[in-house]
């Protein structure tokens, strides 16, 4: 990333003030696909860059800026879940030698095969402690970039939090979190906390029209209003997933819950999840207030389903799907967890299902 986006000046011109206001320890709150991370990332290149302009942008051309731009900054470090795509080989390799957890045996195979962790392990947090503790390379700043910041386990939040305790001289810790409920109190507090802007409707619209979204208004409901998951999520794949999702859910006649988790079961579950939570939040919105926030072509359909279903059993299984949510990251059987789910939802919307 080269720049920051158009709803980031604000705090883009609040944080390249002065070092002293920034303190030793940054936390980017909001909410996912507002640009959180890219933003981290070009601040961090920005500090480290040795000729920034008079705009406050990092130069592009001297070596830190080109150390940088191919991923091998000495002064810098990512810190990211092993199971996401920034992590190298090489150290994916170490992580996965370094601990036990996530074994997964295949049928038929009896070697152990290491699933990719989705946390953030204490070995990562300990692999940054050279960096900190010894001068930088090039007489500046040392930078720690943590995302999501949340899914630290217990050990590495601890490990993290000494040092946030007792700074090293000249580096700057930069965390970014989608839930920053879920962190330590103790983190939270010895950070600077920041509240990353989202888009109001009209730039997020236009930004995404430059960007050659097709009905960026449509898109940008369907993802919750975060413009940079349109651009995530606009591959044929996801929509035409998406699109099946929706249509078996709302054709009740024939919706048959057994037959959808089986269908289901490859897909990314906190995705499914999360869909099902959008749409019933629009099935309840609607019976209370009339208007919808996510599925604005599927009105019609919502209107023909809502007058029959309880307000507050579907309010109690909006809320259940909460907590299945933070299952589904953990869930070890796909399949019985979308039947537990889609089933309960068949139940809810049974009256619904008699014309």
């Amino acid at each position: 990333m080269n720049d920051i986006y158009p709803w980031q000046n604000e705090v883009w011109q609040i944080l390249t003030q002065d070092q002293a206001s920034r303190g030793h320890a940054l936390l980017l709150r909001g909410r996912k696909g507002i640009g959180k991370l890219g933003f981290a990332q070009y601040l961090a290149k920005f500090l480290l860059c040795e000729k920034p302009s008079s705009e406050k942008k990092a130069c592009e051309n001297c070596p830190s800026c080109k150390w940088f731009a191919q991923g091998g900054h000495p002064d810098f470090r990512l810190v990211e879940p092993e199971a996401s795509s920034g992590l190298s080989d090489e150290i994916k390799t170490k992580l996965r030698s370094d601990t036990e957890a996530n074994t997964e045996i295949e049928p038929g195979n009896t070697k152990s095969k290491k699933k990719p962790s989705k946390q953030i392990i204490i070995e990562q947090i300990r692999a940054f402690t050279d960096l900190i503790n010894l001068s930088s390379h090039r007489g500046g700043y040392k930078i720690i970039l943590i995302h999501p910041a949340e899914t630290m386990n217990v050990a590495a939040a601890h490990a993290l939090l000494k040092n946030l305790e007792e700074p090293p001289s000249q580096t700057l810790f930069i965390l970014v979190t989608h839930r920053p409920h879920h962190l330590l109190p103790t983190i939270r507090s010895r950070c600077w906390q920041i509240a990353m802007p989202t888009p109001d409707l009209t730039l997020a619209i236009d930004w995404l029209d430059q960007q050659g979204i097709k009905d960026p208004k449509a898109s940008l409901a369907v993802v919750g209003y975060a413009p940079l998951a349109v651009l995530e999520y606009n591959d044929d794949e996801y929509l035409l997933q998406h699109e099946s999702f929706i249509k078996h859910i709302s054709t009740l006649k024939s919706f048959n819950p057994i037959f959808l988790a089986e269908k289901m079961q490859k897909f990314d579950l906190p995705t499914v999840v999360n869909w099902l939570q959008k749409w019933c939040y629009d099935l309840i919105s609607f019976r209370i207030t009339g208007s919808i926030r996510y599925h604005l072509s599927m009105q019609d359909t919502i209107k023909v389903l809502v007058p029959k279903i309880d307000p507050r059993q579907l309010a109690r299984y909006l809320r259940s799907l909460i907590e299945m949510q933070r299952l589904s990251h953990h869930s070890l059987n796909s399949r019985l967890f979308l039947e537990e789910i889609l089933i309960s939802y068949a139940m809810l919307m049974a009256p619904s299902r008699i014309n």
